[in-house]
């Protein structure tokens, strides 16, 4: 099975980062006045360095898991395209597999974000017959079911060709 391109890391790394981030604001306000209101009103307000020293060692933490979780997603992420169908493979704690025949497949798109410009990748989305669709419509592409993040360009045209090929060969020429 193949791995994602090298730059799939800092795709993960970002989202991850921010995906954090929100929970670290959401909850962290909220725990962050209750130990700080407890703190101070047994210790006094001498204890703010010490809540300053937590705040600092509570964002290092949150990068070294930011990193652990892009290292272990792009490891567990591969994909393989077979004779009849794609193989894709992901997930950390919970594994999922996918088996797309290419008889179901549609259409293949690739994009570049800002962050695969930059790290030099693509993404593919391969829509299928049969998938359902979030209702808002505001998908990005990432719930096709045939989504690899991040390949080389090169490698996203060739991807795009054969998935072409073999689509036009199962189907034949016109209605």
């Amino acid at each position: 099975m193949k791995q994602l391109h090298q730059g799939a890391k800092w795709q993960f790394r970002v989202s991850a980062f921010f995906t954090t981030l929100f929970f670290l604001i959401f909850f962290g306000i909220w725990f962050g006045i209750a130990i700080s209101a407890f703190l101070i009103s047994f210790f006094g307000i001498e204890v703010l360095g010490t809540l300053v020293g937590l705040l600092v060692l509570l964002v290092i933490l949150l990068f070294i898991i930011v990193e652990f979780y892009a290292r272990l997603a792009y490891r567990f992420w591969k994909y393989e395209f077979l004779n009849d169908q794609l193989r894709i493979e992901r997930g950390i704690i919970w594994k999922r597999y996918s088996n797309i025949p290419y008889q179901r497949m549609q259409n293949i798109d690739i994009t570049r974000g800002i962050i695969a410009r930059l790290c030099g990748f693509s993404a593919i989305n391969i829509q299928t017959a049969g998938y359902s669709m979030p209702a808002n419509g505001m998908n990005n592409g990432r719930f096709s079911e045939g989504y690899i993040p991040a390949v080389s360009m090169a490698e996203a045209e060739k991807i795009r060709e054969f998935v072409i090929k073999k689509i036009t060969k199962k189907k034949g020429q016109g209605l």
